[in-house]
């Protein structure tokens, strides 16, 4: 059977110049080098509501540190029980108390103290967290057994009910330290558990243990490599932590377990208007309209924050 002939094939080859290897192969060398930090904030300065709720924050710290650029009237000083539950006038343009204070002077110089309070719980949250959820997730064994049964011991108490009990049996030395001590003591523990299991996440890495066999100590790595690589959940934990912190304080104050009646804060002002609800209901609206505007804004922060810490999110966007 005579063999079919195949044709004549010709072969191509793209010669050497026009594809060359050190082109395909390169890595981009330019500029900084990419990470999580870098990576969310170009997230979050793309999103309006980042720049929205930064804004009001800002606005509320100048307001609370500078209370006199925004009014002149004394928040106490000036009160006049002809202008008893008053509508606004000229110069007052909140109305007044039912103690005849200006409603707007009493808000801007109790912007101070309930953000006071919850920078403090927020501190303090935060430092016993890191501590107690650090060293329990990184060293393991008896310490992580030990930290972890106190903090189960602080989490079954509900941190309102802990800081209504304090409170109360501090009544005399009420301010704004001990308030946020009762609150913070005890409302520390879900920090713990979210950077306890991040650390039992990140400790397994590579450069963790590379870190180990150059005879880098424990604590050291813990410091400059597992513990920056973990903090992240606690930067949004404690965003919302502090406004958590500020709510408490209105809460407790609301009670009649917070601070004395002769420190401004919204809390103490909702729960004097309580009972003029019907007559008078802007005493109490508008004191809750700015500790909601607060709360909101610092909510809407850390949902930002939590999106752009997370690669899944901003993937899903």
């Amino acid at each position: 059977m005579p063999s079919k002939t195949r044709p004549n094939q010709e072969h191509f080859v793209a010669p050497l110049e026009e594809t060359p290897l050190v082109a395909i192969d390169s890595v981009k060398t330019e500029g900084k080098p990419s990470n999580l930090w870098r990576d969310a904030w170009a997230d979050v300065r793309k999103r309006p509501m980042f720049w929205i709720s930064a804004a009001l924050i800002v606005l509320v710290v100048i307001v609370a540190l500078f209370p006199n650029w925004f009014t002149q009237v004394p928040p106490n000083n000036d009160c006049q029980l002809a202008n008893s539950n008053g509508g606004p006038t000229a110069g007052h343009p909140l109305g007044f108390t039912k103690q005849g204070c200006d409603i707007y002077s009493r808000i801007i110089h109790g912007t101070s103290t309930s953000l006071s309070v919850g920078l403090i719980v927020t501190f303090l949250v935060a430092f016993l967290g890191i501590v107690f959820g650090a060293f329990s997730g990184f060293y393991g064994g008896w310490i992580d057994s030990v930290l972890s049964r106190i903090g189960d011991i602080f989490f079954s108490i509900p941190y309102i009910l802990a800081a209504v009990v304090v409170m109360s049996v501090m009544s005399k030395y009420a301010s704004v330290w001990v308030i946020s001590l009762a609150i913070g003591l005890f409302a520390w523990p879900s920090t713990a558990r979210v950077l306890r299991a991040e650390i039992l996440r990140v400790k397994n890495s590579d450069f963790v243990m590379a870190a180990t066999a150059l005879g880098v100590s424990k604590f050291r790595i813990l410091l400059r490599h597992v513990l920056p690589n973990s903090i992240a959940p606690v930067i949004v934990i404690t965003t919302l932590s502090l406004a958590a912190a500020i709510v408490a304080e209105a809460s407790l104050s609301f009670l009649g377990v917070g601070l004395p009646s002769t420190t401004m804060s919204w809390g103490n002002d909702i729960s004097a208007a309580q009972n003029d609800l019907r007559q008078a209901p802007q005493t109490l609206i508008l004191p809750s309209i700015a500790l909601s505007i607060t709360v909101l804004s610092f909510i809407m922060l850390g949902e930002v924050i939590r999106d752009a810490l997370d690669p899944k999110a901003r993937a899903q966007r």
